[in-house]
């Protein structure tokens, strides 16, 4: 009773520990969603206004699959997923070469593995978590200091490019191949970066030919332009342009200027469709231009920093599995950390991930792209093989896709969510 002298203890809930993600397309959204459920405060911080709808195709396969069946977004992955019927080649003349089931080339599994549209899965990501975690929209980190420490002090003092400071227990580089994060913590992206000798860009235009559910590329040595169909007829299409050049550009990767310049001379004298794609790429408002290349780091962490996704570990579309490495990568951290210090979670993520990202990484082999051969000698090899494609037996998919077992999914305390089948 009060005035006896007695000791009175009040119980104060213990304090979350907080983390803050850079980037809100795939591996961040992924990784806030399994963070929250570790006991973490998370904030998401996102350039752009929103979160990104539409977008080209990418897919999800092997062990990806069962990390977005433990978030629970499958089944509305698997009504969003995009069935293409045929992928035809054509020659320079644009005669037919072969037509081909899709993942016949692509690697993948038919009945099992999703394509869907790059906005359809940043925007399952955003729903199944936005009503736990905290996301700045058209905001970036500014400064952060003690990013780069030995992460023994009281955490990292990050300023917002809107002016704002907070205080965070980690920080997650998920912002892409060209990560702002990761140069803050790490330095200039050059010697983490693998050019793998070609470049790309994708953009939406008219369906002036009629496609659908279906992809239609022509090929010249060292050139390629693809219509990618996923919807009907009346539907605009995904025009690709892919082709060989000698060194990274990187003075073209902020500037869409110098973007459309270096496309269009590439291909200005291409046949078949590639003119009118090119007046298309003139205007669009949707245009995503990059290098092919991967991102190999010595380590993933740094202090009270850690890299996720793109930002650590990008295989390039040529693997066909930067978001599935994304997805496996978020959960594999999020688990890592649940129980333990960031020293020693930054440390288990590693050790538990990196055989599965470099198995995968490792399938482009030298960088050579056997789609897109840079030779006459090597396309025509090219095209003989995609002709037998066409009476050969369908493969059973890539056995690097699903490498890598994952834990029981981690929940508040270290405790395991176990999930049935």
């Amino acid at each position: 009773m009060p005035g006896t002298g007695e000791l009175r203890i009040r119980r104060t809930k213990p304090r979350c520990r907080t983390a803050l993600i850079s980037g809100a397309s795939i591996a961040g959204p992924a990784l806030a969603f399994w963070l929250n459920r570790c006991g973490f405060e998370v904030t998401v911080v996102e350039k752009a206004a929103a979160p990104r709808g539409g977008g080209y195709p990418i897919d999800v396969r092997g062990t990806a699959l069962e990390v977005v069946r433990r978030m629970g977004i499958l089944p509305r992955l698997r009504e969003a997923h995009i069935d293409l019927r045929r992928m035809t080649f054509l020659e320079e003349d644009g005669g037919e070469i072969a037509s081909v089931e899709p993942h016949r080339v692509s690697g993948g599994v038919a009945g099992q593995d999703l394509e869907v549209r790059r906005g359809d899965l940043t925007e399952a990501l955003h729903a199944a978590v936005r009503d736990d975690v905290e996301f700045l929209f058209d905001e970036s980190i500014d400064t952060a200091d003690g990013l780069a420490s030995d992460g023994s002090g009281h955490g990292v003092d990050v300023t917002f490019r809107g002016g704002a400071g907070r205080t965070y227990d980690v920080v997650i580089a998920a912002d892409g191949v060209h990560s702002h994060t990761r140069r803050l913590a790490f330095g200039p992206e050059e010697p983490f970066h693998r050019y793998l000798g070609y470049c790309f860009a994708v953009f939406s235009m008219r369906n002036t030919l009629g496609l659908a559910e279906e992809v239609a590329m022509w090929n010249t040595p060292g050139r390629a332009a693809a219509l990618y169909a996923v919807g009907g007829k009346d539907d605009d299409v995904h025009a690709f342009l892919n082709f060989a050049h000698p060194q990274a550009p990187f003075h073209a990767f902020g500037d869409p200027a110098s973007q459309r310049a270096l496309v269009e001379g590439v291909f200005a004298d291409a046949g078949w469709e590639v003119p009118g794609m090119l007046d298309a790429l003139r205007d669009a408002d949707d245009l995503f231009f990059d290098g092919v290349g991967q991102i190999r780091m010595p380590r993933w962490s740094r202090g009270r920093v850690a890299l996720v996704g793109d930002a650590a570990y990008a295989p390039s579309f040529l693997t066909g599995q930067g978001s599935s490495l994304a997805l496996v990568g978020a959960y594999m951290l999020a688990a890592s950390l649940a129980d333990r210090d960031h020293t020693a979670g930054f440390a288990a993520y590693e050790r538990d991930t990196r055989a599965f990202v470099t198995l995968n990484q490792d399938l482009v082999g030298d960088g050579g792209a056997a789609l897109f051969p840079t030779t006459r000698r090597a396309l025509e090899r090219r095209n003989a093989m995609l002709r037998s494609l066409a009476t050969m037996p369908a493969a059973e998919g890539n056995p690097a896709h699903s490498a890598l077992t994952l834990p029981e999914a981690p929940q508040a305390g270290g405790r395991a969510v176990h999930h049935g089948p």
